[in-house]
């Protein structure tokens, strides 16, 4: 798989997803003794430019990771849920009208919370013997927790047969309101919508989407994502107070901030939310410039447009971390096009956009100023855009 530790030659295979949907099927059989009958996938995310846009209203950029999570199922006609993942020890077994938001604890949260929201939502959703796996890193900002919620819905339903948007709503409310981490939407969208070979412009101020042709390898160049092994939690703290900030900012100006302009920055007193409706207000126009060089190919104007966002999170919204800037720093100094921390911040991964033969001297380069600095060494993946969640009986 396409992620690494101590780098010491060329960029390793990803894990394909045939070969991870073969062994989440085995793994399956051994702990159900009988075969699963569905199967669901679903990629993590890499969000390239719009950050803590998606509750403002805003606009954002992602991609779907080649990197998935998969979910092998057998449906039952009773309301009991059992659980095993090959990431976790942990089990969880309950039934599904005995349970409620906040009643779940861990990552279990994630697969039964999204069960019980697509029932709320009016679909055909009972008990289930359930096996997670995945190729998505945790912790690292790159959305593991949305590609188990998809991938939960996908091994459940067919998604053929729903409105994705019902999807979408209903594995964001799993995130927000059962396992109580106050995401946008955005990665729910991408989990779902991502389309191989483009990025999805997301516009949450007009509920509209379009995609991106996003293929920067026919142009020498590769997405190289390090992730600082940082711990990152998006229900610590960090992540709902910058959303009250903004919020904060919203009511004083009467409306979301993405429905605003710059010209109204001056109206707010407070230095605190000052600065972080400015990273909203710069990074919604950093974005729409951003599709904009993508589109035409213009790769120096959209790294350049990367850096000036990380600048933007590291002083306005204030959610980077010595570790993430580091890399920003180091891989800019190597000769990289743009760099910015990406996910929800306060650790997790950054992204850098390097030519493709100068992947392995970057991650050298990253990896020594680690073992300077004293810290970990961190992991690394390469990212293309690709697919989103798929279901299939078997």
């Amino acid at each position: 798989m396409t992620i690494g530790h101590a780098y010491a030659g060329p960029v390793p295979e990803l894990l394909a997803a045939p070969d991870l949907e073969e062994r989440v099927r085995r793994h399956f059989e051994a702990v159900f003794t009988s075969p699963p009958t569905r199967l669901g996938t679903a990629p993590g995310r890499l969000n390239l430019i719009g950050e803590h846009t998606d509750y403002n209203a805003g606009l954002c950029l992602p991609m779907a990771l080649p990197h998935r999570t998969a979910v092998a199922a057998n449906l039952r006609d009773d309301e009991l849920v059992r659980l095993h993942s090959r990431q976790s020890e942990q089990t969880w077994q309950g039934r599904l009208d005995e349970i409620s938001p906040g009643s779940v604890p861990g990552w279990a949260a994630y697969v039964v919370g999204t069960m019980w929201m697509l029932r709320g939502a009016g679909l055909p959703v009972g008990g289930a013997d359930l096996m997670v796996d995945s190729a998505v890193p945790v912790g690292a900002g790159l959305s593991s927790s949305a590609a188990l919620e998809c991938a939960t819905a996908a091994a459940v339903l067919d998604l053929d047969d729903v409105d994705p948007d019902v999807l979408i709503e209903a594995c964001m409310r799993a995130e927000t309101e059962f396992a109580g981490a106050p995401t946008g939407g955005m990665d729910q969208t991408i989990s779902i919508r991502g389309r191989a070979d483009h990025a999805l412009l997301i516009d949450f101020g007009r509920h509209e989407h379009r995609h991106v042709a996003c293929a920067p390898d026919q142009d020498g160049l590769t997405f190289l994502v390090v992730d600082t092994r940082v711990s990152h939690s998006l229900n610590d703290g960090g992540y709902g107070s910058r959303r009250a900030d903004t919020e904060a900012a919203a009511a004083q100006l009467g409306a979301p901030l993405g429905h605003l302009g710059i010209e109204r920055l001056d109206e707010l007193e407070d230095p605190r939310l000052h600065r972080r409706a400015r990273h909203i207000f710069t990074e919604n126009t950093r974005v729409e410039r951003a599709a904009v060089a993508m589109a035409a190919g213009d790769w120096p104007a959209f790294g350049q447009l990367m850096s000036q966002s990380h600048a933007s999170m590291r002083d306005d919204y204030e959610i980077s971390c010595a570790e993430l800037d580091r890399v920003v720093d180091v891989a800019l100094d190597n000769g990289a096009l743009g760099a910015r921390m990406t996910g929800g911040g306060f650790g997790g991964s950054a992204i850098a956009l390097v030519e493709s033969k100068a992947v392995a001297p970057s991650v050298a380069a990253i990896e020594s100023a680690f073992a300077e600095a004293g810290w970990r060494t961190p992991d690394w993946l390469v990212a293309t855009p690709s697919d989103g969640a798929r279901s299939r009986s078997i």
